[in-house]
């Protein structure tokens, strides 16, 4: 452990000066009490701490900054989502925001990143608030005593929720901000309580120096193996059912979010799982609802009335309700998070349109391009403005925290798959029989049945038929799921109806993928859609 003055010299290194008292890696108990007396939490009867993030109730993307330096300027791929941030303006920033600790009762913890050690990356994170640690602490990889009186941060996360920017004279877009500084190896987080700010931050600064620096493929989703050690990855964003899918009864969960692919195989880096828990019940995704006990964080969540009974149902603060939990929260589980090299990965997709089929398996040319693509859509209901579905393309499944371009994972991941032989499949687990509105959703154990389907081997060898528009090739039978559910076209009662839905999404991917074609090599680009009629 490290001592009382080695803490207080190493916070005045980072400017923090004379800070009212400073809380180091206290134990869980100790911060939900110090969150409790504070008045910023209540405890729900399952034990849960339950937290308000204030005014932000998600990520805020658009103020999300990369200092511009020596080691970003040529490698990171600048764009709307990868902004610059100028290294003059950080500083001034930085200056603000560690005089604003001072007289401040402030939280240190000291935590690492990536499970296998050949990784594995040192991390000291200082929170204005004790249940902003206590999210560290679920997330991260916890040390023992003999490992933290050794430690030496790599990185540093400062959080400070209260400090909020001035626009005019620290020039960024709202008062809050979000900053990485590549060649300082520090993260600013200023003006919102929303905890994924902090867990994002250093999972972009993974996803830049692993596969620049270390010839790691970084990836955006969840993984587990099953009893004989073969491994799973699942890609998925927001509501593809990502979470739900990997937290599998009969296999362990290696992680829920984040993961590394080396030499030696997959590994998570996180320590935690941070999960929506929106309409949660025990009956649909009994492993998540029955980790909210003491020591997980509810954020945002209400309760029934009169009662310390969340009611998962409420989405009168936000639909991004969250819960947070340290793995071992879950008993099915591997440790330490690590396993071989995955025989299967799944794409999820949420098509609201209804024209992508629930199964199809990928060329490693289509692997890539869907894996760039990222596609899902968002439906009517789940974001304040959207009325009806809207398609949404989201690179590598996670592009708000990948920096480097996307065909660089593209071609890792190509790379990979080829080496090991891996199976790729395209899940689609939204609608069927036509669009939102008018179709059904893909039932959720039709979609467990087709995926355990391919885990086990069992469509290995039965017959494939090949779509014309995206060419995916469609198993014609898939034991436990109706045949005629597999071909998405069998089920729209107007067939010419999905033809033009279908040739409809095969533009909306090639309008999408033009923003990638000068980095897409042939088998990238030879596995677009074609488009047969004008739409």
């Amino acid at each position: 452990m490290q001592n009382a003055k080695a803490i207080e010299t190493a916070l005045k290194n980072l400017g923090i000066e004379s800070p009212a008292a400073v809380r180091y890696n206290l134990l869980p108990e100790e911060l939900v009490e110090a969150t409790l007396c504070k008045d910023q939490g209540v405890l729900a009867d399952s034990g849960a701490l339950c937290v308000s993030t204030g005014k932000f109730t998600g990520r805020s993307p658009q103020d999300r900054f990369i200092v511009e330096d020596e080691v970003s300027k040529d490698r990171v791929d600048w764009n709307a989502i990868n902004k610059p941030f100028d290294g003059a303006d950080y500083d001034k920033l930085r200056a603000k925001l560690v005089k604003y600790f001072d007289g401040k009762e402030i939280y240190v913890r000291d935590v690492q990143a990536c499970a296998d050690p050949e990784y594995r990356t040192n991390l000291r994170i200082v929170t204005e608030y004790p249940w902003s640690n206590l999210f560290v602490y679920n997330m991260f990889l916890r040390m023992n005593e003999e490992e933290l009186a050794q430690f030496d941060p790599e990185w540093t996360v400062l959080c400070a929720p209260g400090f909020e920017a001035d626009v005019e004279t620290d020039h960024t877009r709202q008062p809050n901000f979000s900053i990485i500084n590549f060649g300082k190896k520090e993260v600013l987080v200023g003006g919102s309580g929303y905890t994924g700010e902090i867990k994002k931050g250093v999972f972009a600064v993974l996803n830049f120096e692993l596969p620049a620096f270390r010839d790691l493929l970084t990836m955006h989703c969840s993984a587990n193996v099953g009893k004989d050690g073969d491994a799973a990855v699942f890609f998925g964003l927001s509501g593809t059912g990502k979470t739900t899918l990997s937290a599998d009864p009969n296999r362990s969960l290696i992680g829920d979010d984040e993961h590394g692919w080396g030499e030696n195989g997959i590994f998570n880096f996180e320590g935690g799982c941070y999960a929506k828990t929106i309409d949660l019940t025990r009956e649909k995704e009994p492993e998540i609802f029955d980790a909210i006990k003491h020591g997980a964080i509810l954020e945002n969540i209400g309760f029934f009335p009169n009662t310390r009974t969340v009611d998962y149902e409420d989405s009168t603060v936000t639909l991004n309700t969250r819960v947070s939990y340290p793995i071992y929260h879950i008993d099915n589980i591997v440790e330490p998070s690590m396993a071989g090299h995955p025989k299967n990965i799944f794409f999820l997709t949420a098509d609201a349109f209804g024209a992508l089929p629930p199964i199809s398996k990928l060329t490693p040319g289509q692997a890539m391009y869907h894996f760039i693509s990222g596609y899902t859509s968002k439906v009517a209901g789940t974001e304040v403005g959207i009325d009806e579905p809207v398609k949404t393309f989201s690179a590598c499944f996670g592009a708000p925290f990948m920096p480097l371009h996307p065909t660089e994972y593209a071609r890792m991941l190509g790379e990979r798959m080829e080496k090991y032989g891996v199976n790729v499949w395209l899940i689609n687990t939204g609608w069927t029989g036509g669009p939102y509105g008018v179709g059904t959703r893909i039932k959720l154990k039709y979609t467990r049945a087709m995926i355990t389907d391919a885990l086990e081997g069992r469509l290995d060898n039965v017959e494939y038929e090949q779509e014309p528009v995206f060419g995916l090739h469609i198993p014609k039978e898939c034991p436990g799921v109706p045949s005629e559910l597999l071909n998405p076209r069998n089920t729209w009662a107007d067939k010419d109806a999905y033809d033009y839905r279908a040739n409809k999404m095969a533009k909306a991917f090639i309008d999408n993928f033009r923003k990638f074609e000068d980095g897409a090599d042939e088998e990238m680009m030879a596995a677009a859609p074609r488009v047969i009629e004008t739409v």
